[in-house]
């Protein structure tokens, strides 16, 4: 009991003075490679839902251009018919695709799926 009592004095005696007590922290080794999930992990991911975008194509409006706009207005995007929409998950590059028609709504035909690898960056 007296120990415990001393051991409290000096770590309050410490904290006073400002200074501060590190202790070494021992960890495991990893290992390298990739370790197998077990399956029951994997179903709590199989059950998310992702939110995906389509990108039609994009324009830059002047706010005067806006403030004249109203039902009937038309504004001219940068893609061209015929040309691949692009699909994003969670505002991630995933695909590119064709807007086609299904049942009355609009739907996407995924032509291409981009790969993982990220852009080389130049050094200028």
């Amino acid at each position: 009991m007296a120990e415990t009592q001393q051991k409290e004095t000096t770590q309050n005696q410490t904290a006073e003075a400002g200074e501060v007590e590190a202790q070494t922290a021992e960890f495991e080794e990893a290992q390298e490679g990739i370790v197998p999930a077990e399956g029951e992990n994997l179903d709590i991911l199989l059950d998310i839902s992702m939110p995906i975008t389509v990108n039609l194509g994009k324009i830059v409006v002047p706010f005067k251009q806006l403030l004249q706009m109203g039902p009937g207005s038309v504004l001219q995007l940068d893609k061209v018919v015929g040309k691949p929409a692009e699909l994003f998950i969670q505002d991630i590059k995933f695909a590119t695709c064709d807007i086609v028609v299904v049942d009355g709504f609009f739907a996407v035909r995924i032509k291409d799926v981009l790969g993982t690898e990220l852009p080389e960056q130049s050094d200028e």
